[in-house]
């Protein structure tokens, strides 16, 4: 079982104005979760936006080479590179903080 020193440990309690490491521990992760989420949020916004549709169609678009600007450009290949990775990663975040809600209601009702 990982174990944290005592200083990081007084560190989240003070961080988080608690009296308990595996409530502040709790509180640091889901906080961190939802900031992440809501990050990715705004750049998948901010594409959508953009590009005036969602990534599946820019995606697909792309690849038929069916974009107001040339495919193969820089600017449009950043936006797909970056577009791409929030979306992966907003997956990935979705699926930690539902395993984690689940875990922790599993927890609540033992």
């Amino acid at each position: 079982m990982p174990t944290l020193s005592p200083d990081v440990g007084a560190h989240l309690l003070k961080a988080t104005r608690s009296q308990d490491l595996d409530e502040a521990f709790e509180k640091v992760l889901s906080e961190y979760l939802e900031l992440k989420s809501a990050a990715l949020q705004e750049t998948t916004d901010r594409l959508e936006e953009k590009w005036g549709m969602g990534f599946p169609t820019f995606k697909q678009r792309l690849a038929d080479d069916d974009l107001p600007d040339d495919a193969y450009s820089y600017d449009v290949e950043q936006d797909f590179w970056e577009w791409e990775d929030a979306e992966r990663l907003k997956a990935h975040y979705r699926q930690v903080q539902a395993e984690w809600t689940q875990n922790r209601s599993g927890r609540l009702c033992t």
